[in-house]
C-alpha cells in the first residue's frame, strides 16, 4: 500500500465516523416528543426550536355534548380563539370528541396567530397546517382523543392563537366548552387555512372540540393545572378579555421577579362538583372532578403542580351535600390521585355565597366546616385562602361589595384578581408532596 492510498483510507475511516456520530445524535435529538428538522411539519418552520419541552400553554375541558349538533357541523370550519399563557417555538394541539357518538373526520385543519385580540382574522405569515401521523386527515372515534404532530410556529406569550377545524361529513353531538367567555367562529365549507375571517361569520360563545394547545419552549418549565368550578371557568369575567383568575395568576407567574417558570391550565367547568356527575348533555355540570381529574388535569402536558378550587357547588346544587366530611374526602381523593403522580396539590378555601339564591344557614355552616378542615392543614399540600381574600369583613357570608359581580357568588374582574394576587408564588413550586 502506498502513502497516499493510507491516507485516503484513513480518511474514508473518518468520514464514516463523522456519519455515524450524525446519525446517532440526529436518532437522538428527533423523537416523537421534540421539533425534528427532518419531518415534514418542520418545514413549516417560523424559527427553529433547539432545545426545550413540551408545556401546555392553554386548556378546556370537555363539558358536555353541544345541544341541537345531533350531525355535527358536516362542511363547515369551526375557528376557535384561545389565549396562551406561555409562548414557545412550535404548537401542537389536542381535539376531543370525548361526547360524540359516531366518529369524527377532521380532514384539514390549522393553527395560526390572531392579527388582533379575538379577531378570526390570520396574522400574515403565521398559518400553519396541522397533520396528524403526518396525514392531514384523521377520524376520531367516538369518546375518544388525538394529539397533532408539532409545528413551528413562534408563539408569543399571553397571545390569541386561532385554531380551525373542517369536517367534511356528518358526525355525532359536538364535544364543547361553553362558557368559554371568548368568541368562537364558524364558516360554511372548508376555510380552515383561509387569513381573512371575513368568512367566519357564525359566533358563539363556545370552544368546540379543542381541549389543549402545547407549546415547545425553553423557558417554562412547567404547568400548574387547577381543578375548578365556574369560579375557575371564570363565567362572569370580561368577555375576550381574559381575566379569569387563572389569567391574571399566568400573568403574575409571567412577570414577577423569582416567580416559578410555569404557564397555567385552566380546566374549570361551570357547574362542576366533586362527588356528582352531571348529564352529557347539560351545558352547566360536566362530568364530576373524581371522574375527570386524570383526563383534564394529570394527563395535561407538563403539569408539576395542581391547584384544586372546588366544593361550593356540592353545596349549593340539588342535591345538596349536608355532610362536609364527604366533601372533604373528595377533596382527599382528589389530592391522592395527583400524589400519585408525585405531584404537589395547592387548594383553596370555598368562597362565600351570602345573598345567593342558593343561600342558607345551615348550608354556610357546611361551607364553613369543610374550609375549618381545609384550613388545618390536613388536605392539601398548601392552602390559599380564597375565602378570606373575596369576603366582606363587615358581612363575612358575602363577598365584598367590589369583588362581586352582582350574583352573590361568582367575582368580578376585581375580584378575579385578588384570588390570583391572594395566592403565594412559591407555594406553586414547593417541595415534593406531603405526606398528609
Amino acid at each position: 500500500m502506498t502513502r497516499n492510498m493510507g491516507y485516503a483510507l484513513l480518511a474514508g475511516l473518518a468520514a464514516i465516523v463523522v456519519l455515524v456520530s450524525t446519525a446517532i445524535f440526529i436518532g437522538i435529538g428527533s423523537g416523537d416528543d421534540g421539533l425534528d428538522e427532518g419531518s415534514p411539519q418542520a418545514r413549516n418552520s417560523a424559527a427553529p426550536a433547539s432545545s426545550g419541552n413540551w408545556i401546555g400553554s392553554w386548556s378546556a375541558a370537555a363539558a358536555a355534548a353541544e345541544p341541537n349538533t345531533k350531525d355535527g357541523f358536516a362542511d363547515m370550519s369551526i375557528r376557535n380563539v384561545v389565549h396562551t399563557s406561555v409562548g414557545g417555538t412550535g404548537a401542537r394541539i389536542q381535539l376531543s370528541n370525548l361526547f360524540g357518538n359516531r366518529p369524527l373526520t377532521i380532514s384539514h385543519a390549522t393553527i395560526a396567530l390572531a392579527a388582533a385580540p379575538s379577531n378570526p382574522t390570520a396574522a400574515a405569515g403565521t398559518m400553519r397546517r396541522l397533520s396528524f401521523g403526518n396525514k392531514s386527515s384523521v377520524t376520531i372515534p367516538a369518546g375518544g382523543e388525538v394529539t397533532s404532530d408539532a409545528v413551528r410556529l413562534n408563539v408569543p406569550h399571553a397571545a390569541d392563537l386561532l385554531v380551525t377545524t373542517y369536517s367534511p361529513t356528518p358526525s355525532g353531538p359536538v364535544t364543547y366548552h361553553p362558557y368559554a367567555r371568548q368568541t368562537g367562529y364558524v364558516a360554511e365549507g372548508d376555510k380552515a387555512e383561509e387569513l381573512s375571517g371575513a368568512a367566519f361569520n357564525q359566533q358563539s360563545q363556545y370552544w368546540r372540540y379543542l381541549t389543549a394547545v402545547d407549546v415547545w419552549s425553553a423557558e417554562t418549565e412547567g404547568a400548574v393545572a387547577v381543578l375548578g368550578d365556574s369560579i375557575t371557568d371564570g363565567i362572569t369575567s370580561s368577555p375576550g378579555a381574559n381575566r379569569r383568575w387563572t389569567d391574571f395568576l399566568a400573568e403574575r407567574l409571567r412577570t414577577e421577579r423569582g416567580a416559578p417558570r410555569y404557564s397555567v391550565l385552566n380546566s374549570g367547568v361551570s357547574g362542576n362538583r366533586i362527588l356528582v356527575d352531571g348529564s352529557k348533555f347539560s351545558p352547566n355540570n360536566g362530568p364530576s372532578a373524581l371522574t375527570r381529574m386524570n383526563r383534564d388535569v394529570l394527563s395535561r402536558t407538563g403539569v408539576k403542580t395542581v391547584f384544586i378550587e372546588m366544593g361550593l357547588n356540592d353545596v349549593i346544587k340539588i342535591p345538596r351535600q349536608r355532610d362536609p366530611q364527604k366533601i372533604v374526602n373528595g377533596l382527599r381523593e382528589l389530592v391522592k390521585q395527583a400524589h400519585t403522580r408525585g405531584l404537589r396539590v395547592v387548594g383553596s378555601t370555598l368562597t362565600p355565597f351570602g345573598g345567593h339564591r342558593g343561600y342558607t344557614p345551615r348550608m354556610d355552616g357546611v361551607r364553613q366546616r369543610v374550609n375549618e378542615q381545609i384550613r388545618g392543614g390536613k388536605i392539601f399540600d398548601a392552602v390559599v385562602d380564597f375565602d378570606a381574600a373575596l369576603r366582606d369583613p363587615a358581612r363575612p357570608e358575602r363577598l365584598r361589595a367590589a369583588y362581586d359581580s352582582g350574583d352573590h357568588l361568582h367575582p368580578s374582574d376585581n375580584g378575579y384578581r385578588a384570588m390570583a394576587d391572594a395566592v403565594s408564588l412559591k407555594l406553586l413550586k414547593g417541595s415534593s408532596p406531603a405526606k398528609l
